[in-house]
């Protein structure tokens, strides 16, 4: 692997990092793509390097977002634990389970978050009284979205911003701090499944990670200062690409990335 290859990684990590800690959403299958294009990754390491490069992304945010003040970090601690234990399992089942159908589904799943979000602008501009208790939330989200995360990937930062919003009442700042800690918990695990079985190139992973901290600490950092008026628009723009490469991904290529 040239260094010409690994610094093209780097920069495009940071490029993507900025967006990705604005607007919370996994650009998995663009991002493997990327990977094996520009550095030659063999197929079955990609998913692991990935990891690796996301955790240093989302662990740079979630810490910038807390150092803000935009995260209550012992409210975390048991949506962050369940969500772990999510993640692990469906890291486990996605190596005996086929995703074709999960990922058919997402399209129009995602459409109907981008409609809602237009159509409700006033959305997450401001806090409101939570519909659901805390324990409650992290039980339900932390398994379902965990091993989402852990099983498939794309959208996860949008199903978890969104539920920020519409079950605990936060405003999409706070959503969207608080969704990179459990982002920060789905790729831990993960990570550590990848680490065992050896399935990553930790120098590409290092190296593309550092873009991921640099980017997300920008990230992080112009949305604690713009807030839900940088937020919603990115949000909802990334939320319709994403729609359009998982159309062409999984019905216009017959599911070959």
């Amino acid at each position: 692997m040239s260094l010409h290859r690994l610094w093209r990684g780097v920069i495009t990590r940071l490029r993507i990092s900025v967006l990705h800690s604005g607007v919370c959403l996994k650009h998995l299958l663009l991002l493997l793509r990327l990977m094996l294009l520009s550095l030659g990754l063999e197929p079955k390491y990609a998913l692991g390097t990935n990891k690796l490069q996301a955790t240093c992304g989302s662990g740079s945010a979630a810490f910038h977002y807390g150092r803000a003040g935009a995260v209550h970090w012992k409210d975390c601690v048991r949506g962050f634990m369940v969500t772990l234990i999510g993640a692990a399992l469906g890291t486990a089942a996605v190596q005996s389970i086929s995703t074709e159908i999960l990922r058919r589904l997402l399209p129009p799943l995602l459409l109907a978050i981008a409609i809602y979000m237009l159509v409700k602008p006033e959305l997450g501009k401001q806090d409101h009284a939570p519909r659901m208790p805390r324990s409650r939330f992290d039980l339900i989200f932390g398994l379902g979205l965990g091993f989402y995360d852990g099983f498939l990937g794309p959208g996860t930062g949008t199903f978890w911003t969104m539920a920020f919003v519409l079950a605990l009442g936060f405003n999409m700042t706070r959503a969207t701090a608080h969704t990179k800690v459990m982002n920060l918990a789905s790729n831990l695990s993960s990570l550590a499944f990848f680490l065992i079985l050896g399935k990553l190139y930790f120098v590409a992973g290092a190296a593309m990670g550092l873009g991921q901290l640099l980017g997300a600490r920008l990230g992080a950092g112009l949305v604690i200062k713009r807030g839900t008026k940088l937020i919603r628009p990115i949000f909802i723009s990334m939320v319709l690409l994403l729609i359009v490469k998982l159309i062409y991904s999984s019905y216009l290529t017959g599911g070959q990335k």
